[in-house]
């Protein structure tokens, strides 16, 4: 084999994307809904054959808000429950259960994971626990160069330009992502990508119900992080009785101190879960694990396109 690289995909990030970005008019031949389908294929197909990855991995929210996180920060995703209506953006469980999905969305989840499978394409969860964490062990485990592929911002805490992690940032679209490294972050934010977990808990992050230090924003802590290395450094130099931070800011930290507690274990991902697979499990298949079951959704889902460009993406890794 050539060289290799990882690719994982925050799967749910994806398939929400190609509901809202692709027609609803694009429908199986019995008019079920389709558009997430054809669009997460297409998506799968352009990613591979952009980054040429011996390895690929679906990443599954088998539960998008953990009761452990809950537990620690109430408000966690909180805002995101039974939203209904067209606000839904986010993550859904495997099950389907939980946060609210648009009606045509949830029956192609199911859809996915049967086309998934025929393909052969490695879908790994973990039962208690996000996309987010499952991707933050894949990557801290790699043992070859890895992409992530997300619209979410948490999980620039796993750039590590030393083991050549990056992620591929889709929130401008997927054909349109950027790629974050080191530089892009210092670019971006101020900071060295190793201190982002301090920067989302300071600064907080309303997408995921997470309040931050009431008053702190992006550059004020940019600015503590620079200056002090990290949470710790910052709470430590705020105590002082010569502290050289400054009375506003102590004030702050002060009164959200009981916050500044928890929410880092919320926000970093786990990167040390019991997963089952070797990398060997992770290998990207060059043709269809079950060409009869694929060609069959393919009839019956009106794959027709989507499928001969995932195909075609798949013979040439």
């Amino acid at each position: 084999m050539g060289s290799q690289r990882l690719l994982l995909l925050d799967t749910a990030s994806l398939y929400f994307r190609a509901f809202y970005g692709v027609p609803d008019t694009l429908r199986a031949p019995d008019g079920r809904p389709v558009n997430a389908v054809r669009g997460l294929l297409d998506f799968i197909s352009y990613l591979v054959t952009t980054y040429s990855p011996s390895h690929l991995v679906c990443c599954w929210d088998n539960d998008w808000r953990p009761a452990w996180r809950v537990e620690l920060i109430p408000s966690y995703k909180a805002h995101r429950v039974a939203t209904g209506g067209d606000t839904v953006v986010a993550e859904m469980s495997s099950s389907g259960g939980g946060e609210s999905a648009p009606d045509a969305l949830a029956p192609q989840v199911p859809m996915i994971t049967d086309v998934l499978a025929a393909l052969g394409i490695t879908v790994v969860g973990q039962d208690h626990y996000e996309a987010d964490d499952v991707i933050g062990t894949l990557a801290t485990t790699s043992t070859m160069p890895t992409d992530v592929v997300t619209g979410d911002r948490d999980l620039f805490q796993l750039v590590d330009d030393a083991r050549e992690v990056r992620v591929l940032y889709i929130a401008r679209g997927v054909g349109k992502h950027e790629v974050v490294d080191d530089a892009w972050m210092r670019a971006r934010y101020g900071i060295p990508a190793a201190a982002y977990v301090d920067y989302a808990t300071l600064r907080g992050d309303a997408s995921d119900g997470l309040p931050g230090v009431s008053g702190i924003g992006e550059k004020t802590a940019a600015s503590l992080l620079t200056s002090y290395g990290d949470l710790d450094g910052i709470l430590t130099a705020a105590s002082r009785a010569d502290s050289p931070v400054s009375g506003s800011v102590r004030s702050k930290l002060g009164a959200a101190i009981d916050y500044l507690a928890v929410a880092p274990t919320v926000v970093r991902v786990a990167r040390d879960l019991q997963l089952g697979v070797s990398e060997d499990d992770l290998l990207l298949p060059t043709a269809p694990a079950d060409p009869d079951r694929f060609a069959a959704l393919t009839d019956e889902l009106g794959l027709s396109g989507s499928a001969t460009r995932v195909l075609a993406a798949l013979a040439r890794a």
